[in-house]
């Protein structure tokens, strides 16, 4: 697939137009969704990542309410406040300081994760060792036929979403939603990536793609310490709840594991799907180093099987 940053640059109002337009084509659900930013079960779009604020305007107290019992309601809602600002320095410390103590034990592969880490690419401690290396994220993003839209369903800080594809990428902690857009824009495919805060399990009944990326957390960097890694140890479900969710939206489907999983039970997964889909694997390697599984389901595995 060509490298999506060599695509030149276009007014912004001028390329969300041509955006919007290929999502209409392709899925008129997911446009309807879109093109409000918010979701009914309580997702934002990324211009309304945080929470809206629901309490009444200054002076005008709620419906039902005396203006005592609504005075007292603002004076609870401004002490809480207080409380965040008092706070709210020392806890970014601690994250920082977090932070910085993950990104010291992963520097050395900065540039495996994002070629384009010196030019200000950001994550956060769990994208240091959860994002997907590059190599093997545009070796992914290959399988998909062209002009697909794929659904990251679990997007995180944009690895997988930046590799210059039509993407949907779906995550549930805005602040990695904030991490990934910013990566979007250094590799120039911001234009390429809808960006959604939201729960995958509550969107996947609403929407439709060509194809679902799924990249669930593995548990932290002690999965390496099990034998053999089951399916039951990603979060926050199982491999069968997630890749049943997966297939609402698309019996195409790729899935990227740990190197140590149980492969028959991957397989598995494929014909306990309903329908049964088809199935493919392949080991991913860096530097010689084994470093996953991608397992394919659907049309996408009987590519993969046509290719060899």
């Amino acid at each position: 697939m060509a490298n999506a940053s060599a695509t030149p640059k276009t007014p912004r109002r001028r390329r969300r137009r041509r955006r919007v337009t290929f999502l209409a084509r392709t899925c008129h659900r997911l446009l309807r969704l879109l093109a409000t930013r918010r979701l009914r079960r309580g997702g934002h779009g990324l211009n309304s990542i945080s929470a809206g604020d629901d309490s009444p305007p200054s002076g005008q107290p709620p419906r039902g309410r005396d203006a005592e019992e609504a005075e007292a309601t603002q004076a609870a809602a401004a002490a809480q406040r207080r409380h965040e600002e008092r706070h709210g320095d020392d806890d970014a410390a601690a994250t920082e300081e977090a932070e910085a103590a993950v990104a010291g034990k992963y520097w050395a592969q900065r540039r495996s994760l994002f070629s384009l880490y010196d030019r200000g690419v950001r994550m956060d401690a769990e994208g240091w060792y959860s994002a997907t290396p590059e190599a093997i994220a545009a070796a992914q993003a290959a399988r998909a036929p062209p002009g697909s839209l794929v659904l990251d369903a679990f997007a995180g800080v944009g690895g997988n979403s930046i590799q210059g594809c039509y993407v949907v990428a779906v995550e549930i902690d805005p602040r990695k939603v904030e991490l990934a857009a910013h990566n979007a824009r250094i590799y120039g495919v911001d234009d390429m990536i809808e960006f959604v805060v939201a729960d995958f399990f509550h969107l996947a009944p609403s929407f439709k793609a060509d194809l679902v990326f799924l990249s669930p957390p593995w548990g932290g960097p002690s999965y390496s310490q099990a034998q053999v890694y089951s399916l039951d140890m990603l979060k926050p479900r199982d491999g069968f709840t997630i890749l049943q969710a997966a297939q609402e939206i698309s019996p195409n489907i790729i899935m990227f594991l740990p190197r140590n999983v149980d492969i028959s039970q991957v397989e598995q997964l494929s014909w306990l799907s309903s329908p049964p889909l088809d199935f493919a694997s392949e080991e991913n390697y860096i530097e010689h180093r084994f470093k996953g599984i991608t397992a394919y389901f659907g049309g996408v595995a009987q590519e993969v099987l046509k290719q060899g």
